[in-house]
Order: C-alpha cells, then structure tokens, then sequence
C-alpha cells in the first residue's frame, strides 16, 4: 500500500465544507436524546404533494424503469419548455432543456462546459458554498464580489465592473438567494444583464427559490432582460424546492442550444439519465396548477415574519429581512465571536443548530433557516434570546 494516494491535482483547491463539523455535533447530540432545534435545514419541511408520489407509483406500475434519452424525455422537456414561457416569458425549445441530477448537477454542467483552465468566474459574496468549489473541480478561478446588508447582499452594477478582467467568462447569479434571501428587481437584472453583454460574460442563474418570494415580489429571470442576454444566460431550476422534492434529484436548464448540445454530452458520458422514475413525477408537479406552491410560500412568509421580528429585538444581532427563500442571514459581529464560534457555542449552550457564514463567505454573519414548524421556531428563539442575554 503506498503511504499516499496520488490523487488528481484538480483536487489540490476543493475544501471539505466547514458547517461539517458543526451539522455532525447536531446529529451526535439528537441521537443523545437531546431536544435539537434544527434551524439549519437546507429544504422545504412539506412532504412531496400527494399526486406526485401517486404519479410515481404508476410510473413503477407501467414499468417505466429502463433508461431514458441522457438529457431528459421529450415530455418532461415539452412540460419544462412550457413552463419557462409561461411563469418566466423565456423561449426555450425542448432542444435547448436539459435535465439534470438536481439543480446542482446543471449548474455543475454548465460551469463544466463553459470554465477552462485559469478562466475566471465572478460569484458574489455571501454564496451558496458549492458554488466556488464546482469552479475549482472546472479548474477556473473563482473571483468574489463583495455584497453589502446595506444592499441586501446584492451586487451593484460598479461593484461587477470593478472584478471584470480579460480573463472573466461566467458570472453565477442566485436570486432568490441561498443564503440571504435576496431578490433582485428587474431594473437591476437589466443593468446586469447589459454589462454582460457589452463584456461577453456568461450567467449561470440559479432560480431554484423562484417559487418562493414574499410581499408581493415577483420573480423575475435575467435570461429575458435585455437584447441579447438570451445568447449568454443559463437558466438553471428544478422542482426540489417547488414541490419539497429535494431527494428525488430532478433539476433543469435552459441554454444556448450550442451549450444545451455540449452538456448533453457530457451526461451521455457520466451519468445518463436523471432517474425515470423521478421524471414522469416531475411531469406530474409542472402539470399541476400552484395552489401547494402558494400555501407553502404563504406559510414560509408567516415564519419569515415571525422570525424576523424575533430578531429585531435582539441587539447583539443585525438581521436583513429576506424577501425569498428560507433563510435569514443574521449579523454577528457585535458578538465578538466569529460564525463556527458562534455555532459552535449556541449548540453546545442551547441545543439549537444553525449554519456558520464562513462556509458562505462572510464569517461575521450565521445562517438560520425557517423550514421548520412555528412551535419549534418558537422554542429556537427563546433559547438564542435567552443565550445572548447571557453573553
């Protein structure tokens, strides 16, 4: 046995996630017997709609079992083709669609196809932290924008100028954000969506949240703003957080048909087809209307309030009200701690999980999810008002 394993060099920059640690003391403790408050879930607490699991059944029944076209059947394709038209106003024909393992997988796809090496990718700050390490995988260079609360964690149009250079070819947007919460307006996608034209730069958007936005926002896709933003944006959505069906791993995109060609290649030669059975149930959730999408956002916007408002009465804490997903991305610096500290200490403390920001790029703020029911993000803060008191 040799005393190392030559691994590939294309390793030598991913990092194991940090909020690792602080997620595996969460399950220890709970298999302890202890009353964890999970406020670090990363999906929907809803189980998958009835009529989507029934259309799974039958797809079992019928023997929909053997493999499929590697980038999707035709009818889920057509489904999602409608539904990028109707919901996004955007033209994709089905042979611009793939399906993919998740959203993630199209976003890893994408990034692959488009990234060589020592290509830079603009992401802004705070991320979801998957996103630098599928850049280094692609053997780019991830480059941050820095975001402000002040701003809602969004980048400005003179913050993405400033950190474009000649070697600049994709910029990963995610709005909804994870984890902020941020949405950004249709002035600001156009003004986005200019510059990356005028510069030929690529946008990966993530709009994996897109069904969950409050107040009254509506969500918009940069893909159609602007004249010929169509030529350089990936659309990236699934049905994981749409129709709380994260673990059955049907994500899609829309492209460029050159690039749409390009990923299909590359799963016809890693992993095939997104599993079938999966699809015919996702077939199920696009053809249905929204009424479980607006009781769950209509739910998720009651615990938004309620946590926020919690929040605002803790002075050691500054939080910026999300206006879609799940998350609130709260300011801990006047704590002194930096976010794993934090974590870490309100964990041991308090039996309450929560994710550390630095995992997202920004160690002055922790994650703190909403995805889970009213009693137990009641009892969450009771116990961290009560922990800060005693700081």
């Amino acid at each position: 046995m040799p005393t190392s394993i030559p691994l590939s060099q294309r390793l030598k920059n991913i990092q194991p996630s940090p909020t690792l640690a602080v997620t595996a003391k969460a399950k220890k403790l709970k298999a302890e017997g202890k009353d964890i408050v999970n406020l670090a879930a990363g999906e929907p607490d809803f189980d998958t709609p009835d009529f989507i699991k029934e259309a799974a059944r039958l797809a079992l029944d019928q023997g929909f079992t053997k493999y499929t076209p590697s980038t999707g059947i035709p009818e889920l394709k057509e489904l999602i083709s409608e539904k990028f038209r109707k919901d996004n106003g955007l033209e994709y024909r089905p042979a611009q669609i793939v399906v993919s393992c998740g959203a993630k997988h199209s976003i890893y796809n994408t990034l692959f196809v488009l990234v060589s090496p020592g290509d830079e990718v603009l992401i802004p700050k705070p991320y979801w932290v998957s996103y630098p390490q599928m850049v280094h995988l692609c053997q780019g260079i991830p480059r941050f924008i820095e975001t402000s609360a002040d701003n809602s964690f969004k980048i400005t149009p003179a913050a993405l100028e400033e950190q474009i250079t000649p070697k600049t070819k994709v910029l990963i947007l995610n709005s909804p954000s994870n984890p902020s919460g941020c949405v950004y307006t249709q002035e600001e996608l156009k003004e986005i969506a200019g510059i990356c034209v005028r510069r030929k730069i690529f946008v990966v958007s993530d709009e994996i949240y897109e069904k969950l936005v409050y107040d009254g926002l509506k969500h918009v896709s940069i893909a159609g703003e602007g004249a010929g933003i169509e030529e350089y944006a990936v659309t990236v959505n699934g049905v994981s957080k749409s129709y709380s069906m994260t673990g059955w791993r049907i994500g899609y995109l829309g492209a460029p048909e050159e690039i749409a060609k390009a990923i299909g290649k590359v799963q016809d030669h890693s992993t095939s087809n997104p599993n079938s059975i999966a699809q015919k149930a996702a077939c199920a959730a696009l053809r249905a209307d929204e009424s479980f999408q607006v009781k769950v956002r209509e739910e998720f916007q009651r615990r938004r309030d309620y946590v926020a408002g919690r929040l605002k009465s803790i002075d050691a804490i500054d939080c910026t009200e999300p206006r879609g997903a799940f998350y609130l991305f709260c300011g801990i610096a006047k704590t002194g701690m930096d976010s794993t500290s934090f974590a870490s200490r309100l964990l041991d403390d308090t039996y309450v999980s929560l994710i550390p920001g630095i995992g997202f790029g920004v160690d002055t703020c922790v994650r703190m999810s909403f995805a889970t029911s009213m009693e137990r993000l009641e009892k969450g803060m009771d116990r961290l008002s009560d922990w800060i008191a005693k700081l």
